[in-house]
């Protein structure tokens, strides 16, 4: 829940004029409180709002330890929990509909939205699959004729759901089961269109991952620390109890946060070569020489700087220069996806997604911001980080026929001979 500095769990419900104006919105059953024995026994001398404070510290502190856990174990492990994490925040929303509208007796609703799900995976997976392991593919038959016929199958299989869905129509509920389909896709929009970027993103190198989620993480923590302890002048009327103290103490610890962490993360390989498939191996590695964006340079100081701190220069790592772009984004738009969700809740009177995880609610509480960073992750590495990728064409050129590769062969030479290239690297041979 990005910038969540709130005094306590902020209940999203509605007020009396919302409560009016939604009438005709059945409620969803409210959860019991759902803080572990142990955690309410330890804290039963505590206010409410210390108790809370305590509640959400120690589970977060327990979530960031699990983050790191899953970083020790690979990448393999963070893609499997992006899915899982992916499978849980859909569930959440679907149940809600579901909740909202079961009394109505709905055929199909919840069969059809995970089949959705299914075929919605298929197709975006199995393009990753097509991109990143193009030689594993290449190399199996049963593989490669469905990477050729991918899109085809994952058409037909779309197609099948939403025959399933014709078919599925009952007479005076035409109206709220085309409500719910409606629901199914944007859900599949939001959820599993945003966990597919976050995968990319990965692909690029375990940083592009890690930094963007960690400034996300410390944003939220941290407007949530200052709205704590300063908080006075309300920001959103979506979330009350979000304010301005919290907003703007939030952004600039998270920008000094990013800084740091991406020098720190800059120095090994690790994190900054792009997650490849070794062919012979048959497994993930993570190993290169470093690209230039993961190189100390020297930057000038402007002279303010200069005067004050009396260097001249100061040497730097260009991604964090990137990263302060990726920290601004998380502190001044990525609470947007907060207040994205503050109000999808008070539309359907509930105070979480689910009760998963005490004192936070359910995983899509967590992640509420998580999407809408990835995309623009996946946007920033598109317009200003990626250029052409020579293995990746070099695939695609073996997979043609030899009469193709030999006219390519053909026309590189003539070009490369033009520009007077050629010769020069025929005396170097």
């Amino acid at each position: 829940r990005c910038g969540s500095e709130t005094e306590g769990k902020e209940r999203d419900g509605a007020s009396d004029n919302e409560t009016k104006s939604d009438s005709g919105v059945p409620e969803v059953p409210v959860s019991a409180d759902d803080t572990p024995e142990v955690l309410n026994k330890a804290l039963s001398g505590l206010s409410s709002r210390w108790k809370n404070w305590w509640v959400r510290g120690i589970l977060t502190l327990a979530m960031i330890s699990f983050f790191f856990i899953i970083i020790y174990l690979g990448p393999m492990v963070l893609m499997m929990i992006v899915l899982c994490v992916q499978i849980k925040c859909f569930h959440e929303i679907i149940t809600i509909g579901y909740s909202v509208y079961h009394s109505y007796h709905l055929p199909w609703f919840r069969t059809l939205s995970w089949y959705f799900l299914l075929c919605v995976n298929y197709f975006f997976y199995g393009e990753t699959v097509t991109d990143y392991f193009f030689t594993l593919v290449q190399r199996e038959e049963p593989l490669r004729i469905l990477s050729k016929y991918h899109r085809f199958i994952s058409f037909a299989l779309y197609l099948t759901g939403f025959c399933m869905f014709v078919l599925s129509l009952v007479k005076k509920h035409y109206r709220l089961q085309f409500y719910m389909f409606g629901w199914t896709h944007v859900t599949l929009l939001i959820v599993v269109t945003q966990s597919h970027l976050i995968i990319h993103n990965l692909f690029e190198g375990m940083i592009w991952f890690i930094v963007p989620i960690s400034c996300v993480i410390c944003n939220d923590i941290m407007a949530y620390m200052f709205g704590f302890f300063f908080g006075r002048t309300p920001l959103i009327k979506l979330s009350p109890k979000k304010t301005w103290e919290g907003f703007i103490g939030g952004f600039f610890a998270t920008v000094v946060f990013g800084i740091l962490l991406s020098y720190v993360m800059s120095g090994y390989r690790f994190f900054v070569c792009p997650v490849e498939f070794n062919n012979d191996s048959n497994s993930f590695t993570v190993d290169c020489e470093p690209s230039e964006l993961f190189q100390l340079q020297d930057y000038g100081l402007p002279p303010v700087l200069k005067s004050i701190t009396g260097w001249t220069t100061v040497k730097l790592y260009p991604f964090q220069i990137h990263s302060i772009a990726l920290s601004a984004f998380a502190s001044i738009m990525g609470p947007f996806g907060g207040f994205f969700a503050s109000g999808f809740k008070r539309a359907f009177k509930i105070k979480d997604f689910a009760n998963t995880i005490p004192g936070h609610g359910g995983i899509m509480d967590r992640f509420d911001c998580q999407y809408l960073m990835a995309t623009f992750v996946n946007v920033y590495i598109a317009s200003f980080i990626r250029g052409p990728n020579p293995s990746k064409v070099i695939q695609q050129l073996l997979a043609l026929r030899l009469d193709q590769q030999l006219h390519i062969f053909n026309s590189l030479k003539a070009h490369l001979t033009e520009k007077g290239l050629l010769p020069a690297l025929e005396e170097a041979a």
